[in-house]
């Protein structure tokens, strides 16, 4: 596969040179699926492939911006959807055997959002069953598989949507994040994965998990593409001449970091060293760099774990209860664990939720303009050491702004030994968006860990 392949393209560059007729949404769809037929048996990422569908899609669109131009920088722009997004005509299963049959009859609300903006849909990727399972060799759909190393896990229930658009099938992607399932996978796969401030993003039509946290979100390569397929998701008109406004230098900005915290959490050094590094560059790029000590943060994890556990079990116990043998090994052994936290424990959970918010707003209100801390714990372990340990500490760091609800990004922070991607997280204030677009692009632009990088998989 050539690295001048139109699926190696960002949505910016795929955009821009379909705006100006010299690419069409057909050679694009087409140069997806051609890596789609050579390796996603190797993948996993797609439960469904909905090649037809996109081909006609992508005929239709190329018609429109002959006659008409384009009508957002999203218009004939192939992504795929975490399957648990219900697709008018296209099956949603959840990754869960339960669901294989079912076909649903309208959209999720942002998956019409795009459809109205022009991009394509590619199919539905690979999930953890209800993202709440996790892989077992003997589940109903195998598990989606990293494109940088494909020994290794790609991060959590968001997987097969960040495996999809880092192996080149696709240039974005949709995803959940209820504890970290947006973030995590993109750490693990070397993009930039976005959890919006809660009910930015409509739920409406996608398949809960725990509703009081479950966030929904964009999956990209870079910064600028995220912010793109972010406007779609919110039904606004995505345009490339709006990031000239958002990414700006940060000189000035005040960016808090919780170094206490970081160093009591059990992080790979070289997941430090970077994470240092990445302070360094901060620094030069001008911001000031505050130490923060935020009460309690220690204990997010917790505190998340059991209130998406209550929510889960209430959610997927009539399934647990009726349809045992239509149910993974994995979600079968989370759910037993869930339906033990207690309603008492749940709400003592959610009052410390609320202390949390509070510290956080102040935090944000009077203090900082942004907090970076670690995106991910460890580089991408691998399958076999998931599947031995799957409910491991794994996007611990990710827990707090799922309670808080503040916006999260997290992004390529450098590589470990093996050459798998480490993660930066950023977060800034509710409905500061623009503003974490503003800093992670400064600090993309700075360190382009990812951008001229020959070894990503979607160059290859």
């Amino acid at each position: 596969m050539s690295k001048t392949s139109p699926a190696s393209l960002s949505i910016l560059e795929a955009s821009e040179l379909i705006r100006n007729r010299k690419l069409t949404p057909n050679e694009l769809v087409e140069a997806c699926l051609d890596r789609i037929h050579q390796t996603e048996n190797s993948i996993h990422s797609f439960i469904t492939l909905a090649a037809d569908q996109a081909l006609e899609a992508a005929r239709i669109a190329t018609e429109e911006i002959a006659k008409n131009g384009v009508k957002s920088a999203l218009h004939g722009i192939p992504i795929v959807h975490k399957d648990v997004f219900m697709t008018k005509g296209i099956s949603t299963t959840a990754h869960s055997k339960s669901l294989k049959n079912w076909v649903p009859n309208k959209n999720a609300v942002a998956v019409e959002l795009l459809c109205s903006q022009g991009a394509i849909t590619m199919g539905k990727s690979s999930c953890h069953e209800f993202a709440f399972g996790s892989p077992e060799t003997n589940d109903f759909f195998p598990p989606a598989l990293n494109p940088w190393n494909k020994l290794h896990m790609p991060g959590s229930s968001s997987s097969g949507s960040a495996a999809a658009v880092a192996a080149g099938f696709a240039l974005g992607a949709t995803g959940t994040d209820t504890g970290g399932s947006i973030r995590h996978p993109a750490a693990a796969c070397g993009l930039v994965g976005l959890k919006p401030t809660r009910a930015l993003v409509s739920l409406d039509g996608v398949i809960a998990l725990a509703p009081s946290l479950d966030h929904a979100g964009p999956i990209t390569r870079s910064v600028r593409d995220n912010f793109l397929l972010l406007q779609g998701m919110l039904g606004e008109r995505s345009d490339v001449s709006a990031l000239n406004e958002i990414i700006r230098p940060i000189k000035g900005l005040r960016l808090g970091v919780p170094h206490k915290n970081i160093a009591e959490q059990n992080i790979s050094p070289e997941v430090y060293a970077a994470f240092t590094s990445a302070i360094h560059v901060f620094k030069k790029l001008g911001a000031n760099i505050i130490e923060i000590d935020p009460k309690e943060l220690s204990q997010a994890p917790l505190i998340a774990n059991k209130i998406i556990n209550y929510e889960a079990f209430l959610q997927l116990q009539k399934t647990y209860h009726e349809q045992p043998e239509n149910l993974g090994g994995g979600l079968l052994k989370k759910l037993a664990q869930a339906g033990e936290v207690s309603y008492e424990s749940y709400q003592d959970a959610l009052i410390d939720r609320w202390q949390l918010q509070a510290e956080y707003l102040k935090l944000f209100d009077q203090h900082v303009d942004g907090i970076i801390s670690i995106g991910r714990e460890f580089p991408p372990e691998t399958m076999d050491e998931l599947m031995h340990n799957p409910t491991g500490p794994r996007s611990s760091c990710n827990r707090i702004y799922s309670l808080t609800g503040n916006p999260a990004l997290t992004m390529p922070m450098g590589f470990s030994s093996n050459n798998l991607p480490l993660a930066i997280q950023i977060a800034t204030n509710h409905h500061g968006e623009n503003l974490l677009y503003q800093i992670a692009g400064a600090y993309e632009d700075a360190t382009k860990w990812v951008s001229d990088n020959e070894l990503a998989p979607w160059n290859r």
